[in-house]
């Protein structure tokens, strides 16, 4: 028996899933979703920033446009070392399409202008 609290809303229902993936503790449908999801293949959005030249600010937000494999986050990571932008830059801006072969694109989260 796992248990796990669910983050899909404000609620955060404390559930609790056995080795069927049956679910307990959701107040709702989504709850039972995500519970699943987390225990067969769970994602995770990864927030985080990179350098930037040229701006108001040294580092630029981002944020990867989709989930991507939990186990791939430490890699994601690793990878933003290398990723520098240049200002100025836009809310939306892809900086790196498809990183690491994930599907998900790294976009900026914040605009920044030139200095």
């Amino acid at each position: 028996m796992r248990e796990l609290v669910c983050i899909v809303c404000p609620r955060g229902c404390h559930m609790k899933a056995d080795d069927d993936l049956n679910v307990s503790g959701n107040l709702c449908p989504r709850g039972a979703a995500y519970a699943k999801a987390e225990l067969t293949h769970p994602t995770r959005v990864v927030t985080s920033t990179v350098r930037l030249t040229g701006g108001t600010y040294p580092r630029c937000p981002v944020k990867t446009s989709a989930p991507i494999p939990k186990d791939r986050v430490a890699d994601l990571m690793a990878a933003l070392n290398g990723v520098e932008a240049a200002a100025p830059v836009h809310v939306g801006d892809v900086l790196v399409k498809d990183i690491l072969s994930t599907g998900a694109d790294l976009v900026v989260t914040r605009e920044i202008t030139e200095a």
